[in-house]
């Protein structure tokens, strides 16, 4: 039986709306008798045969894991080191590997674990110390989290056989635009892509044309390339909030593509509105510099068949007040039903 009870697709709104979820878990106490074909330090539940719970064990090693397992639980422990062998007996059966929340570095992570992975689909390897990825050889991965390590580097062809590849989520790390330059070379299906809470000073290049949800916070971005989005025909969600954006770094028209439904520009020193399509529906701008509001940001032509579709508009902690609005406001943001100015 898959241990799973949250379709991917509901997973992806969810992370579209700012909740990440997390993988399936089920506590000690709701786990039942263990099966015979386990680790001795670990609950494998008859109702899932093929999940082994390791979980806030305070293990300092990653145990032997016998045949039959699919889904491994490691998270909440100490492990150091993952030595050689541990994977030996599901190298082509293992489908989940959750190792976050310990304390394991790229030095002990010996050659034969999970460079042996072959079938490997979700590898979750948040909060460790990791300062460069570990990626497994399987081609059918299709989700993969390393927040919140050391990561300064990511060499370019590590993904480049991940055609399944649709989730990365890199947050909170040391990468820089320099260093990621090639990382996402050869993906085809990647829908979301987060990359907040780095060194960033640009949007990452080379990021597929599937791509749907791009996060981009807490960097050092003060430009946004011509013709950025134009490569990303299927970009619906866009934050860049908490960087060094101003005017002058933001070509004209760069966000003005049909796709987008949500732009967030928060927290930034932009000083005026920059021209969105008409067919966003949530834009963030509080806390910049914006001193006026000119409705060609929103509406090129005004009438019966145009206006905007903005429904969420906030430029609260700004130099403009409701009394900016111009007269024609209501008739280009007829959809609008919250602008907030405080």
């Amino acid at each position: 039986m898959f241990p799973v009870r949250v379709p991917f697709l509901a997973a992806l709104v969810s992370m579209a709306l700012c909740q990440y979820y997390d993988y399936d878990y089920q506590p000690n106490s709701m786990l039942g008798p263990s099966g015979p074909n386990c680790n001795q330090e670990c609950d494998c539940p008859v109702n899932f045969p093929t999940a082994m719970y390791c979980d806030n064990r305070k293990l300092k090693f990653v145990p032997v894991v016998p045949t039959g397992i699919k889904y491994l639980y490691l998270q909440n422990n100490k492990i150091e080191e993952i030595k050689a062998g541990v994977f030996d007996n599901v190298t082509a059966e293992l489908r989940w590997l959750v190792l976050d929340n310990n304390k394991i570095t790229n030095s002990k992570i010996e050659k034969g674990t999970i460079d042996k992975l072959s079938a490997l689909e979700k590898l979750f390897f948040s909060n460790n110390e990791l300062t460069e990825p570990v990626i497994p050889p399987s081609k059918a991965l299709d989700e993969l989290k390393m927040m919140h390590n050391k990561l300064s580097k990511f060499p370019s062809g590590l993904l480049t056989d991940k055609e399944n590849l649709t989730s990365i989520n890199l947050q909170y790390n040391e990468l820089t635009s320099d260093t990621i330059g090639g990382a996402f070379k050869g993906l085809k299906k990647l829908l979301s892509l987060d990359v907040s809470h780095n060194k960033l000073k640009k949007l990452p290049a080379g990021v597929p044309n599937s791509l749907e949800i791009l996060y981009a916070d807490y960097n050092d971005i003060d430009t946004i390339g011509a013709g950025y989005l134009n490569k990303l025909p299927s970009l619906q969600y866009l934050r860049v909030s908490h960087n060094r954006l101003v005017d002058s770094g933001i070509p004209a028209g760069v966000f003005n593509v049909t796709s987008l439904v949500e732009l967030d520009l928060s927290f930034n020193k932009l000083q005026s509105i920059p021209e969105i399509n008409e067919q966003l529906e949530q834009l963030y701008l509080q806390a910049n510099e914006i001193n006026k509001i000119d409705m060609a940001s929103f509406c090129k032509f005004i009438g019966p068949l145009n206006y905007s579709h903005l429904k969420h508009l906030r430029l609260d902690a700004n130099n403009v007040t409701h009394s900016n609005m111009p007269p024609d406001s209501p008739n280009c943001l007829r959809q609008a039903s919250d602008i907030m100015f405080e």
